[in-house]
């Protein structure tokens, strides 16, 4: 699909401002971003839509901009609702860098700009493998009417006598005929352990293929396993288990519920149970959860090559249920309604899935009521530096392992915990915020040091006489005796609880 293309879509209404002379430019995926610098997340030739959430000052643009050229993308589409324009400088930008830029319709919203370009790039992978077995064109017909990839494995295997099989990394069967003699849980295992791909094994053969080896890491990818041996396939069958995985990736694209209304929905939970704000039982009704069933939060991070976006892939395919799952920086975090041991059902889980991980760390929180959801994510927070403070590679550490007042802190209610530190704190993040006075990084110090003058003034690299007049004017802010021990703790538990 080429970027003229979309100026004939009248249901998407964008306009071309730059790069009218590179409409011929290929579109391989849509990507959406708000990051000022996203070049990580793009491998080239992709549309990218964004809502200008990182444009802070005219010099955003140049960095923004430049990393797309650098990235390969083939066009950007934008627009800012909250100030109703595309900034005169990031025009500037694409005309300088030569990147196709569209105006989005302020009406149209980029969930749908990425469903119906997924939808024609769906339709043109489908076209392309008709062309390369003419006489098999029904496996076009197959994929363009909806109804996933079984219509396309079973012409594949009625029709060429080529059965195939499409799974996940932890062995669920995605699609498929019916009968597959070998086990999918050693055929997952011998995915994520293959030297190289394509991988063959066994007698009768099957060769395991990955769907898309050059943009997803291989525990978060989907695979396919073909009857026969690669190594004597005919060039033409060797193309078809090409377009059949570009096929599968489409279809797997299709199903990341990222796009959908329900992962957007949940993405915004994560982010208000972080926060804690108020809103999160209103926003949690909206997603459909039983308010009156235990919650249970899991916080993740992965080393190794593993993106925050795949690590979320990971969490969806192994926790039970319907997980809300959402992005924090480099953290997944998800609630679940499960069963009372979700941390030992994630160990073995994930010892199925070591093979294709180097550095995974999982912390899960105890059953907590709808009410509690911010003390059980810091709960989970705290399980998960102790799991990455840990030896072992992948490491999943529950609440039962956490100590004392970690706990007691995760326990604490919402608007507990706000009244609580909104009373210590902010007259301290007020007067900061005025003088500059780095008074709750002062007394951070200071509580980490047991209250010695001179250790805090050395690790602030401060004379002892401004850590005293800091401390003092902390005191006279909140009426709290740093001398005495009951107010050290009120000042630490403070600390913790934000």
């Amino acid at each position: 699909m080429k970027l003229r293309a979309l100026l004939d879509m009248p249901e998407l209404g964008l306009r071309a401002i730059t790069g009218e002379d590179a409409l011929d430019r290929e579109i391989r995926w849509v990507v959406t971003t708000d990051l000022r610098d996203p070049s990580r997340y793009l491998s080239g030739r992709e549309l990218v839509l964004t809502g200008l959430v990182w444009w802070k000052e005219p010099a955003d643009s140049e960095v923004f901009v430049r990393a797309l050229a650098a990235s390969g993308v083939s066009g950007l589409a934008a627009w800012d609702v909250e100030r109703g324009r595309i900034p005169p400088d990031l025009v500037d930008a694409c005309r300088r860098h030569r990147i196709p830029l569209f105006q989005v319709p302020e009406h149209v919203a980029f969930a749908t700009v990425t469903e119906q370009v997924v939808r024609r790039l769906s339709t043109a992978r489908a076209a392309d493998l008709g062309a390369v077995l003419d006489r098999h064109r029904r496996l076009v017909a197959g994929l363009t009417k909806g109804t996933g990839l079984d219509p396309v494995l079973e012409l594949l295997g009625r029709d060429l006598g080529m059965r195939c099989w499409v799974l996940t990394p932890s062995g669920r069967l995605v699609a498929g005929p019916e009968r597959l003699d070998a086990d999918p849980p050693g055929l997952a295992r011998a995915f994520l352990a293959a030297p190289r791909l394509p991988h063959v094994l066994g007698s009768p053969p099957l060769t395991l293929l990955p769907v898309a080896p050059e943009t997803t890491s291989r525990v978060a990818d989907w695979f396919i396993a073909c009857e026969g041996d690669w190594n004597e396939w005919p060039a033409e069958r060797r193309a078809l288990t090409d377009e059949l995985a570009a096929i599968a990736a489409l279809e797997r694209a299709r199903l990341d519920d990222r796009l959908s209304t329900e992962g957007r929905l949940a993405q915004e939970l994560i982010r208000l149970v972080a926060s804690g704000t108020e809103e999160v039982q209103s926003h949690l009704r909206l997603t459909g959860a039983d308010l009156a069933a235990p919650f249970t939060a899991v916080v993740a991070t992965a080393g190794g090559g593993l993106r925050p976006g795949e690590l979320r892939t990971v969490l969806a395919e192994i926790l039970p249920g319907r997980p809300l799952l959402g992005l924090l920086g480099d953290e997944a975090i998800a609630l679940v309604q499960a069963g009372t041991d979700l941390a030992g059902s994630l160990r073995e889980s994930l010892s199925a899935l070591a093979p294709g991980l180097t550095e995974l760390a999982v912390g899960v929180s105890d059953r907590v009521r709808a009410g509690e959801l911010r003390g059980a994510v810091d709960e989970a927070r705290y399980a998960r530096r102790l799991a990455a403070a840990r030896n072992d590679p992948v490491c999943v550490v529950g609440h039962d392992e956490l100590g004392t007042h970690l706990i007691l802190l995760a326990s604490v209610p919402d608007d507990v915990r706000h009244m609580f530190t909104e009373r210590l704190l902010d007259p301290l993040r007020a007067y900061d915020e005025v003088h500059r006075a780095d008074l709750i990084r002062t007394l951070e110090a200071f509580l980490q040091h047991d209250g010695s003058w001179t250790r805090c003034a050395e690790h602030l690299h401060l004379h002892v006489n401004s850590v005293r007049y800091r401390i003092q004017r902390i005191e006279a802010l909140t009426g709290h005796d740093l001398s005495r021990l009951e107010d050290r703790v009120d000042f630490f538990l403070a600390l913790r609880l934000r």
